[in-house]
């Protein structure tokens, strides 16, 4: 993905030098993330192998998802909370159903049958099961009753237990019970490579984290205009075209995992990045919002988004619970992508 990092200064100039070319200026932010995340998910990694098991999880809890973070993060300061709630349930749905669907699809091809510890991926379904359930709580209230003061402390209450949770979960997967996460084909050869050093880890964190916060301000700024432009939605452009940014770098480390019959990574990072976001990036942007945004952001969703992680967390808790896989199985999580795809594209905006 190296050669992407040429969209950084391509999107430096139009912003600065053509700031009315929304759609160009879009869409090179949107490329330049792609690479810039993967270093800044490679800086983390090697920066964890030096810190040890306990702190390298919150460190992977902490950047793992930065891009999508900081997306929502600037898209707070500029009063697009739709955008921001559909850019989450975009990253969530995509990591459940684009990237493992693409990475069980691309060792189909090559394996007939490919298995994972699925003890592991059970509790990873769980937890999405919960975020869900997080989700759906608030829309139900709202549809119920209750005022908007009242939806953003029930909100609020809400990503705090979800945050807790997820914390717990670190606990449990890092210390009681990571024999579980022990995969069943995991093998030297993941961590074969020699670790950089911690001041170059740090530099190279440093580094991408100061550019992705800055493409992600630049592609923030371009997003309502050039959705305009293209005759889009904001909502298909949160769920759809920012998911697919966002989780660009997962893909691509999940297929090559899967390639390698290494299912246990595979399903791991794209259960895994799913949870991180439902369970420590929707709770941290909502309690973000009362510090940066022009108002606090809740946690009630529209039916379309609820109604997509609800199938998303579903059909992936079906093909990861034997611990099993073969690429019709990918075939069949990327056919549910499309479909979403194609009813958010049709959906009228918020």
């Amino acid at each position: 993905m190296n050669w992407l990092l040429a969209f950084v200064p391509i999107a430096a100039v139009l912003e600065y030098a053509f700031p009315s070319w929304h759609t160009a200026i879009f869409a090179a932010s949107a490329l330049a993330i792609v690479p810039l995340a993967r270093w800044l998910g490679n800086a983390t990694d090697h920066l964890a192998r030096h810190a040890g098991e306990g702190i390298g999880g919150l460190l992977n809890a902490t950047f793992g998802n930065a891009a999508e973070l900081m997306i929502a993060l600037f898209g707070l300061r500029a009063g697009l909370t739709g955008v921001v709630k559909a850019s989450l349930t975009g990253s969530i749905i995509s990591n459940l159903l684009l990237v493992l669907g693409g990475a069980i699809l691309a060792g189909g091809m090559r394996f007939r049958v490919q298995r994972f510890n699925a003890a592991a991926a059970r509790v990873r379904a769980t937890g999405l099961t919960l975020a869900a359930i997080a989700l759906i709580a608030p829309a139900v209230f709202v549809e119920l009753s209750g005022t908007r003061e009242a939806r953003r402390e029930l909100s609020a209450e809400i990503a705090i237990v979800l945050l807790i949770t997820y914390l717990l979960g670190l606990l449990f997967a890092l210390h009681t019970h990571r024999q579980l996460f022990t995969g069943q084909s995991d093998t030297p050869e993941q961590d074969s490579t020699e670790a950089w050093s911690v001041r170059k880890a740090i530099a190279m964190l440093a580094v991408s984290t100061a550019l992705v916060a800055w493409m992600s301000e630049i592609l923030v700024g371009a997003i309502t205009p050039a959705a305009q432009a293209l005759g889009m939605t904001g909502l298909f452009i949160g769920v759809i075209v920012v998911g697919i940014v966002g989780n660009a770098a997962e893909h691509a480390s999940a297929v090559m995992a899967a390639r390698r019959n290494k299912m246990d990574l595979a399903v791991g990072i794209a259960i895994g990045s799913s949870t991180q976001m439902a369970l420590f990036i929707s709770p941290v942007v909502v309690l973000a919002s009362y510090a940066i945004g022009p108002r606090p952001m809740d946690l009630v969703f529209t039916a379309p988004e609820i109604l997509a992680i609800a199938a998303a967390v579903w059909i992936a808790a079906l093909v990861a619970g034997d611990g099993e896989s073969n690429w019709l199985e990918g075939v069949q999580l990327l056919a549910v992508y499309v479909i979403l795809a194609i009813t958010f594209y049709f959906l009228p905006g918020r």
